[in-house]
């Protein structure tokens, strides 16, 4: 299949997506200042440049696109052009994202990941709901935890 707009306007497409800020980013950040904690955002010193770090609690946690990060569920889908390079650059990401949580992991930091679908969609969780789980992941002590509605990972 054909791209329906010229490289010139897919690429000022393209640029014009946002790698922090996101709605769903700012949305978990509102969760979490609701709930009472404090963090920082993108720092800069930790691998991957975390979204939002909890200092106090050795915690980070990442809201990843369910595209952009290849997420099996209703949201992702692959693309119909260039499919040779949106695998590569999907599993490319996907690899990146494993060995930036194994740095994270290795250097003391619990790490969570709250998938785009959590957030919006017909997977979407109550945000109460999300709220409580994150608190409780934050103040406990479990290394990791992954916010993902999939029914694949909820049996």
């Amino acid at each position: 299949m054909v791209d329906i707009v010229d490289l010139q306007t897919r690429s000022r497409m393209m640029s014009g997506i946002r790698g922090k800020d996101t709605k769903p980013e700012v949305t978990v950040r509102s969760l979490l200042h609701q709930s009472g904690f404090r963090f920082r955002l993108h720092v800069k010193e930790l691998p991957g440049n975390p979204d939002i770090v909890l200092p106090k609690y050795r915690a980070v946690v990442n809201v990843m696109g369910c595209f952009w990060h290849g997420h099996e569920c209703e949201i992702f889908r692959w693309p119909s052009t260039r499919k040779g390079f949106w695998r590569d650059k999907i599993r490319g990401n996907r690899k990146r994202d494993r060995a930036v949580s194994d740095q994270l992991q290795q250097a003391g930091w619990r790490t969570a990941i709250v998938w785009e679908c959590a957030l919006r969609g017909n997977t979407a969780w109550d945000e109460r709901r999300l709220a409580r789980r994150l608190s409780s992941w934050i103040r406990g002590q479990s290394r990791q935890l992954v916010v993902d509605p999939t029914p694949a990972t909820n049996l």
